[in-house]
């Protein structure tokens, strides 16, 4: 059960709507999400209309188009880039020439600025958002696509390509009525794993984040055909802490998307966990991850359970024992740590150890803002949500080499039960300060999470995505 956030259902409401405006205070949209589980239309998504642009030879344009058109999404050329519409009737995809006079509301922009070579040719960037972002619709989503800045040509090139980020994070904070913006660094290998990823930043499944700069990299294993309906299907994944909360919405999602889970929590959980599992027709096993035993438990529930291996393994399991410092115990420090990482690690290890976790298997931890911004009265957990993403950063080079992913999500304000005893005042200014003025979902950490975990996602790790609204803090 999650907390409501009146001022959001106040702003958009008829009498609410005409006081914000009248006073100038902010009206956060309510954003798009997907359906729920078990919802016969989760997986129709109508597709947004998008406009797409580039710089130069526009290198990515024509693999743009193939996964347009497969993903379904119609799109019309922006003026300076008429050959766009070579490229999408190739794909088999008919387009047309944008004109903003029309009054069309197109949902994305595409911007390929992979080749642009010097900090002169950033006015191409210029020239296509201020023709298109007055058009926008309503929970909009921009995506500008670029070369990582350690493969460019030149150092010239390299520079232009990190200008990037500063643009795409600025322009983030300036968007409005819930729109979404991303950068989406792409390796020369790794063009023909897009499928995924844009499947995610195009949809409602990326409605809470914002701001971001992924990259993708050269797969660390081959790509598998396209399957958008259950992804997931035949796969199994263990979520820690799914009994209730952010972990019960990860488990959801995987389910949904065709996946056995595996729902892990402490005994005390039991009964909540057993309704879980239950109704996402998966297996339940309670077990404290601190436990010496833990990753022999975990191993025999698998045997019986998923005797073909591991496919996805999520670290959501995690405590909060906030004390500045000073007043805080060992005993507080340590319980943190131990659970929020110290915990993952043995497990990851016995499972790699035993050869549980398969050849194209996904890890995926839960960080935090508080890992990267830090926060008063939370050294331990700041210190374990940091570990968290120093863990994903330390074993992707070395998983890779068994065709293993590890990826984190820092999740920010999340509405939960957790946020829901959080002081008024102190709630109030966590669901504001972020570009889209309202908190998350735990189904919105979950959509984050499944993305990362599909089979085309292949050519994302090491990566550590935040799902915080593109929060203040750590921006």
């Amino acid at each position: 059960m999650t907390t409501s956030d009146r001022y959001l259902a106040f702003a958009n409401s008829a009498v609410g709507s005409r006081l914000a405006n009248a006073l100038g205070l902010p009206r956060p949209v309510p954003l798009e999400r997907m359906p729920p589980y078990g919802d016969t239309e989760t997986h129709i998504i109508a597709p947004p209309l998008a406009v797409v642009g580039g710089a130069g030879d526009a290198p990515l344009l024509p693999g743009l188009a193939r996964e347009l058109h497969w993903l379904g999404v119609p799109s019309l050329a922006h003026v300076a880039r008429l050959d766009w519409i070579s490229y999408a009737n190739k794909a088999g995809t008919m387009s047309g020439r944008f004109n903003p006079v029309e009054g069309v509301r197109p949902k994305a922009l595409l911007f390929d600025a992979s080749a642009i070579a010097n900090t002169g040719e950033l006015s191409a960037l210029y020239t296509f958002f201020h023709d298109t972002l007055a058009t926008l619709d309503r929970c909009a989503r921009v995506l500008v696509l670029g070369l990582p800045p350690s493969l460019a040509s030149t150092p010239q090139a390299s520079i232009a390509q990190r200008a990037l980020e500063g643009f795409v994070r600025s322009l983030a904070k300036e968007l409005k009525r819930g729109a979404t913006a991303q950068l989406l660094y792409i390796a020369p290998h790794a063009r023909e794993a897009l499928h995924s990823t844009l499947r995610f930043f195009l949809s409602p499944r990326a409605a809470y984040v914002s701001g971001q700069a992924v990259t993708l990299q050269d797969p660390v294993f081959e790509t598998p055909p396209m399957r958008d309906q259950r992804p997931l299907a035949g796969q199994v994944a263990v979520v820690t802490g799914a009994a209730r909360g952010i972990g019960e919405a990860i488990a959801t999602v995987l389910a949904r998307d065709g996946a056995h889970v595996v729902c892990v929590d402490v005994p005390a959980a039991q009964t909540p966990l057993d309704a879980v599992a239950a109704r996402l027709e998966g297996s339940a096993l309670a077990c404290d991850i601190t436990a010496p035993e833990a990753g022999v438990t975990l191993l025999a529930h698998l045997a019986t359970h998923a005797p073909r291996g591991l496919d996805i393994l999520v670290h959501n399991a995690g405590i909060t024992r906030d004390k500045t410092l000073a007043r805080m115990s060992e005993a507080q420090w340590q319980s943190v740590l131990d659970i929020n990482v110290g915990a993952p690690q043995r497990l990851n290890a016995a499972l790699l150890d035993a050869g549980v976790l398969r050849a194209n298997s996904r890890i995926v931890g839960v960080a935090s803002i508080s890992g990267i911004a830090g926060n008063r009265g939370q050294t331990n957990y700041a210190a374990s949500k940091a570990a968290v993403i120093g863990m994903v950063e330390a074993w992707s080079p070395v998983l890779a080499e068994r065709h293993i992913s590890i990826n984190a999500v820092a999740p920010g304000f999340i509405e939960t039960q957790m946020t829901a005893a959080v002081p008024f005042a102190i709630r109030e200014a966590g669901r504001r300060m972020n570009s889209l003025g309202q908190g998350g979902q735990p189904v919105d950490v979950a959509e984050t999470i499944a993305w990362l975990a599909h089979p085309a996602s292949g050519a994302l790790t090491g990566q550590v995505v935040r799902v915080c609204g593109q929060s203040l803090l750590g921006a």
